[in-house]
C-alpha cells in the first residue's frame, strides 16, 4: 500500500498570520519581504535536496551533507562564502572531498558576481578543497569546476555549452546517458467481449465495448517478444517517451507503445520520471523527504544493473559515458 502525502495548500489570510507571529515575537519588520525570503529560500533549497538525492541515487557518492552557513564572526563573511554542500565520490583519486555551490537557472548561461565568486574561493583554499558548481537547467544538471567560469565584462560567467562540455556528473557521480532502441516497447491486447452501443456517424460507426486484457508482452528493439524481463528493466519503458499506436480488428484491439528511432536521457532525469510515475499525484517530488530514504525508488533499487539487463536484453541500443574536455586532477589516475 502506497501513502501519499498532500502539501496542504496556503490559506488566503497567510500575510496576515505572518505579520501576527512577527508582532507576537517583537519583530516590526514587513511580512510581504519575509514572505519573499522564504520564497527565495523554497527555490533554493529544494535544488541542494533535488541534486543531493540525485547524487546519492547514481551510486558514486561515499558521503554528501549540507555545509552549516551560519559563521562567526559576522566579519568573515567579508572574505569567506560556505559553498553548499561537501561531497567525497568513490571515482576520486585523491582522499580530499569537494566543496559545491548549487544554482538553478533557466537561462543559457550562469553568472557570479566577483566579489561572491572570490568568498567561495577564498572558503575552498582556506580548506583545501576542489571547488565544483552544480547548475540545473530546466530539468538537466550539470557539474563543471568553477575554474570554467571566465571573466566577462563584470561577472564571471560559463555558457550552457562550456558547461556541458566540462560536465562531472558521468565520470565523477555515475550519470550516464542512454537510448531504448526502436521498435521496443509494451504491447497490450484486449479481447472485446460484448457489444455495448453502437452509433452511426459522419465518420463512420462509434461502438462502445466491455473489453478484457488477455495478452501484454514485451519487445526489443529487434521486434522480438521478450518473456523475461524482470520488473527493473519494464520501469524502463515508464519513464521514456514513447510512441502509441493502435489497431482494430474483428475480435481485438491492440495497443502498441513504442520507442523510435529519436531521442536520449539522462540517467539523473530518469529518476525524476519514475518517481512521477510512482507518485499518485501530480505534485513536485518531496526532495527533502526523499533524502531520509535508503531507497529512493519502488520499482529500481539499482538503476545500473537495471540499464546492463535491458543492453543485453537488446531493450536499450546505445549507453553513453562522457567525460570533461578537461579532467580535474581529482579524477586523473594516480601515477
Amino acid at each position: 500500500m502506497q501513502i501519499v502525502t498532500k502539501r496542504q495548500a496556503a490559506p488566503p489570510d497567510l500575510p496576515r498570520l505572518i505579520q501576527d507571529v512577527l508582532a507576537e515575537l517583537g519583530y516590526n519588520v514587513d511580512a510581504a519581504a519575509v514572505a519573499e525570503q522564504v520564497r527565495r529560500l523554497d527555490i533554493g533549497l529544494p535544488a541542494e535536496d533535488e541534486f543531493s538525492v540525485v547524487c546519492a541515487w547514481l551510486g558514486k557518492c561515499q558521503l554528501l551533507h549540507k555545509l552549516d552557513q551560519h559563521q562567526v564572526p559576522i566579519s568573515s563573511k567579508q572574505e569567506f562564502q560556505v559553498p553548499d554542500l561537501l561531497a567525497k565520490f568513490s571515482t576520486q583519486t585523491s582522499k580530499t572531498p569537494v566543496l559545491i555551490e548549487v544554482k538553478s537557472k533557466n537561462e543559457p548561461r550562469l553568472s557570479f558576481r566577483p566579489d561572491y565568486l572570490e568568498r567561495l574561493q577564498n572558503y575552498a583554499d582556506l580548506v583545501g578543497m576542489p571547488l565544483l558548481v552544480a547548475w540545473k537547467f530546466h530539468t538537466v544538471w550539470m557539474l563543471f569546476e568553477v575554474r570554467h567560469m571566465k571573466k566577462a565584462a563584470k561577472n564571471f560567467n560559463i555558457t550552457l555549452n562550456t558547461a556541458m562540455q566540462e560536465n562531472l556528473l558521468c565520470s565523477l557521480a555515475g550519470d550516464v546517458a542512454y537510448k531504448i532502441g526502436a521498435g521496443a516497447g509494451v504491447h497490450l491486447r484486449f479481447r472485446k467481449d460484448k457489444l455495448l452501443s453502437s452509433e452511426k456517424t459522419e465518420i463512420g460507426y462509434v461502438e462502445q465495448w466491455a473489453m478484457t486484457i488477455d495478452d501484454v508482452y514485451f519487445t526489443n528493439s529487434e521486434g522480438g517478444r521478450c518473456t523475461d524481463l524482470d520488473g527493473e528493466v519494464q520501469s524502463l519503458f515508464t519513464a521514456w517517451d514513447l510512441d502509441e499506436k493502435e489497431e482494430h480488428a474483428d475480435t481485438h484491439v491492440h495497443r502498441h507503445y513504442v520507442a523510435g528511432a529519436e531521442g536520449m536521457q539522462f540517467a539523473h532525469t530518469t529518476l525524476v520520471q519514475l518517481l512521477n510515475w510512482e507518485s499518485s499525484s501530480d505534485e513536485r517530488p518531496h526532495w527533502r523527504g526523499l533524502l531520509r530514504k535508503e531507497q529512493v525508488t519502488a520499482n529500481v533499487t539499482d538503476f545500473a544493473a537495471a540499464l546492463d539487463m535491458a543492453f543485453r536484453k537488446k531493450v536499450v541500443s546505445h549507453i553513453f559515458y562522457t567525460q570533461p574536455n578537461a579532467l580535474p586532477d581529482f579524477l586523473k589516475p594516480s601515477v
